[in-house]
């Protein structure tokens, strides 16, 4: 079963369950353009830490299975087959404040137009994703030391800024 297959099947059982949910990292890139511009290690998706005890319901009905990764900080690993699903936690607080609660105390901070209602295609799978200005600030270059890492977000972050240039082209310059 592919990344997107199994998407889909995640998507569709969230959805009927009424568990909020967002795609972001690179297939959000790619949902965002509509095509797919590079090959994914996992699927990411952001919700809503109350909703966790259901999800783990739906997702093990769904034939996941909790992967006890320690190494994911924030969230939750699951995998079916060769397909790796990273829930990323999403906490709002008494401030409105929307953010991932990380196991050293910190925060993970999301913008506040994060978690729009902007939704993509890709293939046929359509998902709610997180925004494009929200992707293009946890793409740009710089955020991440890990070169490998870094690498796949630079690229991620020139597809975005095109994306982001077609959606919203400069002004014609004034000829006076």
């Amino acid at each position: 079963m592919s990344q997107l297959d199994a998407l889909r099947d995640v998507v569709a059982a969230f959805d009927a369950a009424g568990i909020e949910h967002w795609l972001f990292g690179g297939w959000a890139v790619d949902f965002h353009a509509g095509t797919m511009t590079r090959e994914h290690g996992d699927l990411d998706l952001g919700i809503w830490l109350d909703d966790m005890p259901r999800i783990g319901e739906v997702l093990a009905a769904g034939g996941w299975i909790d992967l006890h990764d320690p190494d994911v900080d924030g969230g939750k690993a699951f995998g079916r087959g060769a397909v790796r699903l990273e829930l990323t936690y999403l906490y709002r607080d008494a401030d409105g404040e929307t953010y991932t609660p990380l196991l050293d105390g910190t925060r993970g901070r999301w913008t506040d137009q994060a978690l729009a209602d902007e939704v993509g295609e890709l293939d046929g799978v359509r998902c709610r994703v997180v925004s494009l200005a929200s992707m293009l600030w946890m793409k740009e270059p710089g955020r991440r030391n890990d070169p490998e890492e870094a690498e796949k977000d630079a690229a991620d972050y020139e597809v975005l800024r095109g994306l982001q240039q077609r959606r919203d082209p400069a002004p014609p310059l004034s000829s006076r």
